[in-house]
């Protein structure tokens, strides 16, 4: 599990949803959809420290950052290792916010050719972030 800390910057409310956005630094903001809203969930104030959370198989790479594509949390980063293994593969990219953890399946791995010391972009899916406060 991929985890870091930071604090609440902005909550929207639509209904019952709250698209939550996560200051991890300076350059780096990540959100969240959460099923929650402040009414309900006394974590969800502006300037509350969080956790965030998302699965390593929930990981996207790509080899360019400028992609045209409706993803909002990227992170660009640079390859450090690669483990392959028969089916998958585990890479450990390093990013301004740390040391994100990515599960592929070997054959993207080797379809992309991606090697380590290669700058990439991470990218996670709002619904696939997870807070915890």
């Amino acid at each position: 599990m991929n985890i870091f800390s930071g604090h609440i910057s902005e909550i929207e409310v639509n209904g019952s949803l709250s698209m939550v956005s996560v200051q991890i630094n300076k350059h780096i903001e990540l959100k969240t959809i959460v099923v929650e809203t402040p009414d309900t969930a006394a974590y969800l104030r502006k300037g509350n420290s969080v956790d965030i959370l998302f699965k390593e198989t929930e990981v996207i790479i790509a080899k360019q950052d400028n992609l045209l594509i409706s993803i909002q949390n990227k992170i660009e980063g640079t390859i450090q290792e690669i483990e392959k293994g028969m089916l998958l593969s585990k890479l450990m990219v390093s990013t301004q916010i740390g040391e994100v953890i990515a599960i592929l399946s070997t054959e993207a791995v080797d379809r992309l050719l991606l090697i380590e010391d290669e700058k990439v972009c991470v990218m996670i899916q709002t619904n696939e972030i997870m807070i915890s406060g």
